[in-house]
């Protein structure tokens, strides 16, 4: 609990392995995540998550190595509202995350976790960060795996600047001029660019940044990173089309462009 009586809004890591390995073949979260951090998760009571399943899987393999302080049935789980649709950025009522917040209110510490790494970075968590600022709230963020930090650190490319882009479109027209549109501002600012996808289109994605990016621009893919087999490549899209690389459609991949 903070000094004002109020509780803090934990921002608690999570492996990247969630949904890719089944919970058997997990690794021990003690290679992934700092001891600090597991502990943090084990202290805490309440919730709010964006899928409470994988909450629950996740803090059942924290209990293996530090035993949970309140029993997993009696862990409040709340699963983050869903953005409203239709709007140009889709907006969470707030009414729907002061009530996520009303535990911390009352002196009770909050644990914000995602699907897998950390919270509010690609995750509708931030609009709950957000929402903890307003209401005087303190922010603790605890270390942990970040996919796109760590494919940006193992690409050899831009690391003093660079813009995370989300996902492209999915109709191929689309995707191609906002490809070439990322390939000409990487150009003008000598900027890397990262782009992420749903698995199962990841080979599609690859296939159209191969065919449309400048031969001379480099391009670097990350896949399944701190998972056993995990690998990142880095070259010109020239060697790319002169040596083809496959990519899964059912692991997580990040994806990165620094024009030539």
């Amino acid at each position: 609990m903070s000094d004002g009586g109020r509780g803090r809004l934990v921002l608690v890591p999570t492996p990247l392995d969630f949904g890719v390995v089944d919970a058997g073949a997990a690794a021990d979260l003690r290679e992934v995540l700092p001891l600090g951090a597991i502990r943090w998760a084990a202290r805490l009571g309440y919730w709010a998550a964006e899928n409470a399943k994988s909450l629950r899987a996740f803090l059942k393999r924290v209990d293996a190595i530090e035993p949970l302080a309140q029993p997993l049935q009696a862990q409040h789980i709340v699963e983050l509202p869903r953005p409203q649709k239709g709007a140009p950025r889709p907006q969470v009522p707030p009414p729907a995350l002061q009530a996520l917040l009303a535990p911390a209110l009352d002196g009770h510490d909050i644990g914000l976790a995602c699907e897998a790494g950390m919270p509010a970075i690609a995750d509708a968590g931030a609009a709950l960060v957000a929402a903890a600022h307003a209401a005087a709230i303190e922010i603790v963020p605890l270390p942990g795996p970040n996919a796109l930090l760590l494919a940006l650190a193992a690409s050899g490319l831009n690391g003093q600047s660079f813009a995370f882009v989300g996902y492209l479109p999915v109709e191929a027209h689309a995707r191609a001029a906002r490809i070439r549109e990322l390939e000409a501002l990487s150009r003008r600012a000598g900027q890397t660019q990262l782009v992420i996808e749903t698995p199962y289109r990841n080979p599609a994605l690859l296939g159209a940044l191969v065919s449309t990016l400048g031969s001379a621009t480099r391009l670097s893919v990350s896949c399944g990173l701190t998972l056993d087999g995990g690998w990142t490549y880095s070259a010109t899209v020239a060697q790319w089309r002169a040596a083809p690389k496959s990519i899964a459609a059912d692991i997580p991949a990040v994806f990165a462009l620094l024009a030539g």
